[in-house]
């Protein structure tokens, strides 16, 4: 096995050639903030809340699909760093219609969680205020794509775990969201199994269970990660 030699905020660590500096960091036990990285589902640098700055690049780089090299410099908590996540949460804040209060996962969020994380109380710019959709032709769960932060765990862990294919994203820019089938209602995709990974994967409460209200909704990343090692090592205790 090859092994490279980094330095993670000066701490000396060795990793097996082909990891990340997410995986890197992790396994020195050093925190880097994400909400697009899911456990079990590849990696795509969608949120940009773990951007990192390695000594010799002149541009910011994201923790997550970014390949460790021998002799690397990161540094994952700059002022810079903490600037540009805090920006990053308010811009998320802005741009959707997070409501806090009446969202089925207030308390359980990982975008709210994250505010605080960052220390974001208010956001600096102009809230968009979006006119978005709301889709609950599906029996079981619904999609209010105003809480939407386009992080596609669900698009991924539909395509990698599941294997369905329900989600993916459409448009470009600020027309981007998330759509399922062939941008059909959810109720009407008859590829879906309604197997619910795609609620347990959502950091936000964007996808929830029907009949759920204010706070109500409680996930479990981590059952997608176990569920793709049980599969591969066919160990089925957790």
């Amino acid at each position: 096995m090859s092994v490279k030699t980094l330095t993670i905020n000066d701490t000396p660590v060795a990793v097996e050639a082909g990891a990340t500096i997410l995986e890197a960091a992790k396994q020195a036990g050093i925190t880097i903030p994400t909400l697009c990285h899911l456990e079990g589902v590849s990696d795509v640098g969608a949120c940009r809340l773990c951007l990192v700055e390695i000594k010799g690049i002149n541009k910011l780089l994201p923790a997550c699909v970014t390949e460790v090299a021998e002799g690397m410099e990161v540094q994952t908590e700059t002022a810079k760093l903490r600037e540009y996540r805090k920006m990053t949460v308010e811009l998320l804040f802005s741009e959707g219609n997070h409501v806090c209060s009446v969202c089925v996962a207030n308390g359980a969020c990982e975008l709210q969680d994250m505010a605080v994380t960052v220390g974001m109380d208010h956001s600096r710019f102009s809230y968009r205020f979006p006119d978005r959709p709301i889709d609950i032709s599906h029996p079981s769960f619904a999609i209010d794509h105003n809480r939407c932060i386009l992080c596609t765990r669900c698009v991924r862990v539909c395509a990698e775990i599941e294997g369905a294919h329900v989600w993916d994203v459409a448009n470009r820019g600020e027309k981007c969201y998330v759509i399922s089938g062939l941008d059909q209602p959810w109720g009407e995709v008859n590829a879906c199994t309604s197997c619910g990974k795609c609620v347990e994967a959502c950091p936000t409460g964007a996808i929830f269970h029907k009949g759920e209200t204010t706070g109500e909704k409680t996930s479990d990343p981590g059952l997608l990660d176990f569920l793709v090692t049980a599969r591969k090592k066919q160990q089925w205790i957790r």
